[in-house]
C-alpha cells in the first residue's frame, strides 16, 4: 500500500505512551505498538477462556454458549474457575483489551499530532461495559449482578433486569439515552445524505461547496451550525447515548429499587393539578 505523502515523516519512532522503541512499528498499514501487543494478549486469552467455558459446557451452539458470573452468595470474592471465575477472568481480559486500544488510539493521535477525540469516545464506550460488568455488581455487593457472556442468556439478562424494576421504559436515563440514539441516527442519516447530494454529483455536474450545505440547512430548518458543527453536535449525541445507557442500568437497584412507573409521582402530585378533580389527566 502505498504511503500517503505525509506519512513518511509521520512513520518514525518515538511519541509511545509506553515501551519505547520496543513495538514501535507498521506491518503494512497496521501500527503495532506496545498496546498492540497488549490488546492482541488480552483479546487471545479472552477468546481461549470463552472456548474454554464453551468446552466444560453442555453445548456448541453459538447461540446458547454462556459463560455464566459468580452466584450472588459469592458476593465480590473471587469464585472457584468453574463456577464463575472463568467470567471474572475473561472481564480481567475484556477490559484489558479494550483499554489497550484506547492507548494504542492514543498513540495514533499523539504521532500524527491531532487530538484525543477517538480515544476519548472510545472511553465512553469503555464506561459503559464498565458500568455493567464492575461499577453496578460492586454497588450492588456480588459480581453476579453483571452479565452473562452469551446471546441468549445476555437477552435473557436484560429481559430480567428491565422487567424487575417494572415498565422499564420508564426509567428516565433510558428515556434519554433511546432519544440520544434515535437522534444520532437521525443527525447521522442526515449529514451523510447531504454530503453525498454535494460531494457525489451526476456525470457532468460540478461539486459543491459547502455553502451549499449550509444552505440546504438553513432553508430546511432555519439553521445550519456549520461544517464542524455537525461533527461535533454528532459526538455530542452519540458519546450521550453511550452514556446514558450506562447511567440507567446503575441507578436501578442502586438508587431506585421500585418500579420505575413509581418515580413518576412526582410529576403527578405536582401542585399545579394535585387538587384539581381527575388530577393530571383532568
Amino acid at each position: 500500500m502505498a504511503l500517503l505523502s505525509f506519512e513518511r515523516k509521520y512513520r518514525v519512532r518515538g511519541g509511545t505512551l509506553v515501551g519505547g522503541d520496543l513495538f514501535d512499528f507498521w506491518v503494512g498499514p497496521f501500527y503495532v505498538g506496545f498496546f498492540g501487543v497488549t490488546t492482541a494478549f488480552f483479546t487471545l486469552l479472552g477468546t481461549f477462556l470463552i472456548f474454554y467455558g464453551a468446552a466444560m459446557g453442555d453445548t456448541w451452539n453459538p447461540w446458547l454458549i454462556s459463560i455464566e458470573p459468580p452466584e450472588l452468595e459469592v458476593g465480590l470474592s473471587a469464585a472457584p474457575l468453574l463456577e464463575g471465575g472463568l467470567w471474572q477472568l475473561i472481564t480481567i481480559c475484556a477490559h484489558g483489551a479494550f483499554i489497550s486500544w484506547a492507548l494504542r488510539e492514543t498513540e495514533i493521535c499523539r504521532k500524527l499530532g491531532i487530538g484525543y477525540h477517538v480515544p476519548v469516545a472510545f472511553g465512553v464506550a469503555i464506561f459503559a461495559y464498565t458500568t455493567l460488568v464492575v461499577i453496578r455488581p460492586v454497588l450492588m455487593g456480588a459480581w453476579g449482578h453483571g452479565f452473562p457472556y452469551g446471546i441468549w442468556s445476555h437477552l435473557d439478562w436484560v429481559n430480567n433486569v428491565g422487567y424487575a424494576y417494572g415498565n422499564f421504559h420508564y426509567n428516565p436515563a433510558h428515556m434519554l439515552a433511546v432519544t440520544f440514539f434515535f437522534t444520532t441516527t437521525l443527525a447521522l442519516a442526515l449529514h451523510g445524505s447531504l454530503i453525498l447530494s454535494a460531494a457525489n454529483p451526476e456525470k457532468g455536474e460540478t461539486m459543491r461547496s459547502p455553502e451549499h450545505e449550509d444552505t440546504f440547512f438553513r432553508d430546511f430548518i432555519g439553521y445550519s451550525i456549520g461544517p464542524l458543527g455537525i461533527h461535533r453536535l454528532g459526538l455530542f449525541l452519540a458519546l450521550n447515548a453511550g452514556f446514558w445507557s450506562a447511567v440507567c442500568i446503575v441507578i436501578s437497584g442502586t438508587v431506585w429499587f421500585d418500579a420505575w412507573a413509581d418515580w413518576w409521582y412526582w410529576y403527578v402530585d405536582l401542585p399545579l393539578w394535585i387538587d384539581l378533580e381527575g388530577g393530571v389527566n383532568g
